[in-house]
């Protein structure tokens, strides 16, 4: 059995090497994380979709927060079931052309790509 220490600075939202650290320990031992469903992830030129199960929870009892590229989802106090996942995507987020679906147990979020917008200002020569 291998024990590995790892030091988290925000343990709701992991870093890209704490993400690769437990794929890679998944992966080999075989083991995943009673707690966590899958995620289906489907990348374009412009959004990515995530898709998961929450089945038993509606939209009232889940609150979607976007800060950057972390996508934070979790459940509100007293709902049926706890819930709390972290993404961080690779890009940032506009949140005004993104959008979250939940039918049939299943939350579908497309989240667009923010472009980045130039910051040259032009200046008048007097």
């Amino acid at each position: 059995m291998i024990f590995t220490p790892v030091l988290r600075r925000n343990a709701f939202a992991p870093q890209a090497a704490d993400l690769a650290l437990q794929r890679f320990l998944q992966g080999t031992l075989g083991a995943t994380a009673p707690s966590a469903s899958p995620v289906q992830v489907q990348r374009g030129d412009k959004t990515t979709t995530l898709q998961l199960d929450v089945p038993g929870l509606s939209r009232e009892q889940l609150q979607l927060h976007i800060e950057g590229a972390v996508v934070r989802l979790s459940s509100v106090e007293g709902a049926p079931r706890q819930v709390q996942r972290a993404w961080e995507l690779d890009h940032e987020i506009d949140a005004a052309a993104s959008s979250a679906r939940l039918e049939h147990g299943v939350l579908t979020l497309t989240l667009a790509r923010l472009e980045p917008q130039s910051k040259a200002v032009a200046l008048r020569i007097d």
